[in-house]
C-alpha cells in the first residue's frame, strides 16, 4: 500500500470530508423541502431530523472510543458506507416515506455523519503541530471548507429537487460518496488515531474540567443556531415570505459558504497566519470564544423586534451579521477542542466534545419546529440570543490548566 505523508493524509481526509458533507447538507435540505411540499407541519419537519441529532449524541460518545481502539481510517469508512445505506433508504415509493420511517433513514444518516467528522476532525491532532500554529490553521481550513460545502449541498439538493425530483437526486448523491470511499478503504493510514493504551469504555465520558466546560458551552452555541436556522428559517422564507424552493436553497447554501469562508480565514483575523504568530497576536483562548459569544448574543436579540418592520430585510441582513461572528466563534471552539484533546487517543475527547455538539443541535432542532410553531420567528430569535448567552458564561470556564 502507497505510504502517504501526513500533507497527503490530511488532503484524503479532507476529500473524504468534503464528499461527505455535500451529501450531507443535499439530504438535509431535500428532506426539509420535500416534506414541507406535502403539508408537513415545522413540528412534524423537525421530528424527521430528531433521530438524526440523537443518534449524533450517541455516536459521538462511542465513535471516540471506537476511534481509539480500531483507528480512525475504520470509523471514517464505515460512516461513508452508512450514508450510502441511508441514502438508498428513501428511494423506495413515496407511500413508504412515513414520519416513523424517515426518522430511521436520518437516523443512520446521523449516526454516518458523526463517525466521519469526529474521524476528520480527530486526525488533525495526529497530523499537525500545535506549536507552530499548524494545528489551529488545519482545523479551521478543515471546518471551514466543510461549511462551505455544506453551503453547496444546500444549493445542490434544491437544484435537485426542482431539477429531477427527490428519488433521481438520492441516486444522484450516493454517486458523490462511492469514489471517496474507494480512495479511502486503500490509502488511508490504519494506523491514524489509533491509541497506543487500549482505551476502557467507562473512558468515553471525559475526565478533564476544560473539555467538559467546553462542551457545555458547544452544546448552548449549536442549539442557539439551529433554534432559528433548523426548521423555523427556511418555512418563514418560504411560507410567510413566499420564496421558491431554489430560493431558499440558494440562500442557505449561501449563507453557510460564506459562513465557512470566515471560519477558514478565522486564524488570520484572531491571530495566527502562515503557521506563525502574528505581531501582538496569540492563538485563541475561552476568553476569546466568550467575547464573540457576547457579541453573537447581541445579534437574534437586536433583529426580534425589528422583523414587523421589513421582514426580509431583516432576516438576510440579520442573518449576513450572525453567520460572521458564529464562524469566528465556531472556530475558535473546533481549535480549542483539539487543543485541549489528549493527544494519546484524540478521539475521546473531540467524540465527547461533539456529542455535546450534536446534543445541542437535538434540542435546537425541537425547539426550532416548536417554538416557531406556537410563537414565531421572533420568539426564535429571543430564545437563540439566551443559549448563545448560556455559551459565554460556560465557555469562560474552559482554562487549558484545569486539564
Amino acid at each position: 500500500m502507497m505510504k502517504l505523508s501526513s500533507l497527503q493524509q490530511y488532503g484524503l481526509v479532507t476529500a473524504n470530508y468534503w464528499a461527505f458533507t455535500l451529501t450531507d447538507g443535499a439530504i438535509r435540505m431535500l428532506v426539509l423541502l420535500y416534506f414541507n411540499q406535502l403539508g408537513y407541519s415545522p413540528f412534524d419537519i423537525a421530528l424527521l431530523f430528531l433521530l438524526y441529532e440523537f443518534f449524533g449524541v450517541v455516536t459521538n460518545l462511542i465513535g471516540g472510543w471506537l476511534g481509539a481502539r480500531l483507528g480512525l481510517n475504520v470509523t471514517m469508512n464505515l460512516g461513508l458506507v452508512l450514508q450510502i445505506i441511508a441514502l438508498m433508504m428513501l428511494t423506495v415509493d413515496s407511500s413508504y416515506l412515513t414520519v416513523a420511517y424517515v426518522m430511521a433513514a436520518q437516523a443512520l444518516s446521523g449516526i454516518a455523519k458523526d463517525l466521519n467528522k469526529m474521524s476528520a476532525k480527530s486526525s488533525i491532532k495526529s497530523l499537525a503541530s500545535d506549536a507552530s500554529g499548524q494545528l489551529y490553521s488545519w482545523v479551521a481550513l478543515l471546518t471551514g471548507s466543510k461549511n462551505a460545502l455544506k453551503g453547496v449541498g444546500f444549493f445542490i439538493g434544491a437544484a435537485l429537487l426542482e431539477g429531477i425530483g427527490f428519488t433521481n437526486a438520492l441516486y444522484v448523491l450516493v454517486a458523490i460518496i462511492v469514489l471517496p470511499l474507494v480512495f479511502s478503504i486503500f490509502l488511508l493510514d490504519a494506523s491514524l488515531g489509533k491509541a497506543k493504551t487500549q482505551s476502557k469504555f467507562s473512558e468515553i465520558f471525559s475526565k478533564s474540567q476544560a473539555i467538559n466546560w467546553l462542551s457545555a458551552a458547544r452544546f448552548f452555541l449549536f442549539g442557539a443556531r439551529d433554534i432559528w436556522f433548523v426548521v423555523a428559517l427556511p418555512v418563514f422564507l418560504e411560507s410567510v415570505l413566499g420564496w421558491s424552493f431554489m430560493a431558499v436553497g440558494t440562500f442557505m447554501a449561501a449563507w453557510v459558504i460564506g459562513y465557512g469562508f470566515v471560519q477558514a480565514i478565522t486564524p488570520k483575523l484572531t491571530g495566527i497566519k502562515k503557521g506563525k504568530a502574528v505581531e501582538g497576536g496569540a492563538k485563541p483562548t475561552s476568553m476569546t470564544a466568550m467575547k464573540l459569544a457576547v457579541l453573537l448574543a447581541l445579534i437574534p436579540i437586536a433583529m426580534a423586534p425589528l422583523l414587523s418592520w421589513h421582514p426580509q430585510t431583516v432576516i438576510v441582513v440579520g442573518l449576513m451579521i450572525f453567520g460572521i461572528v458564529f464562524a469566528l466563534n465556531s472556530a475558535v471552539h473546533s481549535y480549542l477542542i483539539v487543543s485541549f484533546a489528549d493527544e494519546d487517543g484524540a478521539s475521546k475527547d473531540v467524540g465527547f466534545y461533539y456529542m455535546a455538539n450534536a446534543g445541542g443541535r437535538l434540542i435546537g432542532t425541537l425547539l426550532s419546529g416548536l417554538t416557531y410553531q406556537f410563537a414565531g420567528m421572533e420568539a426564535s430569535l429571543v430564545v437563540s440570543s439566551v443559549f448563545v448567552m448560556l455559551a459565554a458564561a460556560l465557555v469562560l470556564k474552559a482554562k487549558p490548566h484545569a486539564l
